[in-house]
């Protein structure tokens, strides 16, 4: 479930990836007509932690997994896209207390203070998509990316079940694991 890079290239001092080639919208694109069904965005869910688990057991963090990094094939395949922030931390270009990267909406309260991240941080933000898919809507919304990434940080999150009623008790107990703040209180692995 990770698009394929097939090659780089290079000339002179512009360097460009072959990626596999996905016809296809992006997730960002499918929560745009409304909050997905259930059974639906369990199966999207599911394939997205398969690729973070892949991703994972070779070293590499995403960190910045969003609806617009996730393509949806013609075969309801999702395949995660844009490791390019996972590669500048990767090749020592940043450290994880050099700087924020990523797309506040999405980013885990770690990564937002600017602390150490690891795999949890991702699954923090797989559950922002979950709690997107379920409801139509990120958890924290604001004037600026700061005002969300202190949200993310501070404020408690509003229950999934307060947006949409039909979110399954289930569903709901998944979200709040994922998303908690402590990244030792979240699941282990995807």
């Amino acid at each position: 479930n990770i698009g394929a890079i097939y090659g780089l290239e290079a000339a002179g001092d512009t360097q460009a990836l072959v990626l596999e080639l996905i016809e296809g919208p992006t997730l960002a694109d499918r929560i745009a007509e409304g909050a997905i069904p259930v059974d639906e965005a369990l199966t999207i869910a599911k394939q997205i932690a398969d690729a973070l688990e892949a991703a994972h057991e070779q070293g590499i963090i995403h960190r910045d997994l969003k609806p617009g990094n996730l393509m949806l094939t013609c075969d309801d395949v999702v395949k995660l896209t844009d490791f390019g922030v996972a590669q500048i931390f990767a090749a020592g270009k940043l450290t994880a207390t050099g700087g924020i990267v990523g797309t506040a909406e999405y980013m885990s309260p770690e990564q937002g203070m600017g602390d150490a991240i690891d795999g949890r941080s991702d699954l923090y933000s797989l559950g922002v998509v979950l709690y997107e898919m379920a409801t139509g809507r990120v958890p924290f919304d604001a004037e600026t990316p700061l005002a969300i990434v202190v949200k993310h940080i501070r404020d408690p999150l509003p229950l999934p079940s307060e947006v949409n009623p039909n979110i399954p008790d289930v569903l709901e107990r998944m979200i709040l694991r994922a998303m908690h703040k402590e990244p030792a209180e979240r699941f282990g692995s995807a």
